[in-house]
């Protein structure tokens, strides 16, 4: 644990005011508890600033005294990138406010500590649509969202995070502001300086604000179909692209176990088509006009139907039947409990390479530990699965948890021989560090840890995540 001088925290509590820190031991278990709980870390400070200026008169205070920081948003992230380890945190949950909305621009000027359901909200009060979506979106904060590159649902019509900001305001580690919220879509002037910071998990500074894109509002059409294999869901993507082309919003491939394990975890629970095979797919098409949406998703369909590709379908004749069919899908991560142990990884591989990879990963495991389930869903539009290999609680032998690095070296080994990667949206945190510097080229290591000493030489800003120095 970092030992703070009576000079720094005093200096750091004038800074701050009397509601801007804390060192309750309450407190600071709560911001050092992840919210699976999973691990544990410690702090012996928790700053809450309320404005960019005084995150940055304590980032400079922290510089001049080395003393290591850990950035927090909603505390909702899979990877060990935002509990501190000794670090002071510094929490952004005080700075929410929306600072301004340009609706011609198809703009958003939003806080970092914002909710994500506060940008969205704000995008709708101005008829227009924020399209991130995600399980956490009523407690993921805009900072940690960008800082981690979220993907969520949406990703195979608007793109991940990243593409979704326009520009950031960020502290750099020696407590300089750097105000990059312009608006502009064309700024063709040298190094664009946010996509450092987007998935650089507060290794490089502290995101305040940023401006982000907005969309014209859509409607929505959403089908829940069944297929017979992975093979036919991959091929039903290309069919319903084909005959919808970007309009397909989500494309979200799930186990009839899956569904099942849901079912058994949540009350009253309706599996919207029962059935023997093996594979769900919720398809969303999304377009100005709900009826057009609405018959191309059909049109496809029967296409598919024509092609044997889909075995059976139906089409959400409300928004409160689509929410159904999502309610199913964004409970799946929580109804894992229902198993004594399940190893989840969050991997991608290419779209065309998702049915030989299933295959070829579940055998490898098998061949390890032959009593292992397998719980894999997500977002095959854009080739990311959850994929978690399970234990009953029922087991006879309980093998899987003593077993945890020989199954993640065999995922990680079978991502990279299919031309994937270890981490599609989740981040990499502390818990993937040490992995991604074995597989990943030695060039890429050299140059992040290269930008990482010229922009934090002082190795304040989140230290031994993403990257070892």
């Amino acid at each position: 644990m970092t030992q703070l001088s009576q000079d720094f925290l005093s200096a750091a509590k004038d800074i701050l005011g009397p509601k801007g820190w804390s060192e309750d031991p309450e407190d600071l278990a709560k911001v050092a508890s992840p919210w699976r709980g999973t691990y544990q870390g410690e702090t012996p400070f928790l700053a809450r600033p309320e404005t960019t200026e005084q995150t940055a008169a304590l980032v400079k205070l922290c510089n001049q005294h080395g003393v290591a920081i850990t950035p927090q948003g909603g505390n909702t992230g899979l990877v060990d990138a935002g509990t501190p380890h000794g670090e002071i945190c510094i929490s952004m949950q005080r700075m929410t406010a929306i600072r301004s909305v340009d609706a011609f621009n198809n703009s958003l000027v939003i806080e970092a500590g914002a909710p994500l359901v506060t940008a969205q909200q704000a995008a709708d009060d101005a008829k227009r649509l924020f399209p991130l979506s995600l399980g956490s979106e009523g407690t993921a904060t805009i900072g940690g969202l960008i800082s981690t590159n979220a993907g969520g649902v949406a990703v195979l019509r608007y793109g991940m995070m990243r593409d979704l900001i326009l520009g950031l305001e960020v502290v750099l580690p020696t407590g300089e502001i750097w105000n990059g919220l312009s608006g502009l879509r064309k700024n063709n002037t040298g190094y664009d300086l946010k996509h450092l910071f987007a998935g650089a998990e507060g290794t490089l500074g502290i995101i305040t604000a940023a401006t982000l894109k907005l969309f014209p509002k859509v409607q929505r059409a959403s089908a829940w179909v069944t297929c017979e294999s992975a093979g036919d869901v991959v091929t039903l993507l290309a069919l319903v692209r084909d005959h919808a082309g970007d309009t397909v919003t989500s494309f979200e491939i799930i186990p009839a176990n899956a569904v099942a394990m849901v079912q058994a975890d949540v009350p009253d629970t309706r599996d919207p088509l029962p059935s023997d095979l093996p594979w769900r797919v919720l398809i969303e098409v999304s377009m100005s006009r709900a009826e057009h949406a609405r018959e191309v998703l059909e049109e496809a369909l029967a296409a598919a139907y024509e092609a044997e590709l889909v075995k059976d379908a139906v089409i959400a004749e409300s928004v409160a039947q689509a929410d159904s069919f999502w309610h199913i899908r964004e409970t799946i991560p929580l109804s894992k409990r229902g198993y004594g142990t399940a190893l989840n990884q969050d991997i991608s591989v290419p779209v065309s390479r998702i049915p030989d990879f299933i295959d070829s990963c579940n055998a490898a495991i098998k061949g390890l530990i032959p009593s292992a389930e397998f719980v894999i869903f997500g977002h095959v539009g854009d080739g990311n699965l959850h994929y978690s290999v399970c234990e009953p609680a029922d087991a006879r032998e309980h093998v899987l948890a003593g077993q945890q690095s020989a199954v993640f070296r065999i995922i990680y080994d079978q991502v990279m021989a299919f031309d994937g990667s270890i981490s599609a949206e989740h981040g990499v945190g502390r818990l993937k560090r040490d992995e991604l510097e074995r597989i990943r080229p030695k060039a890429a290591t050299d140059t992040m840890r290269a930008i990482k000493r010229a922009i934090d030489p002082n190795n304040i800003m989140n230290p031994q995540r993403v990257i070892s120095t």
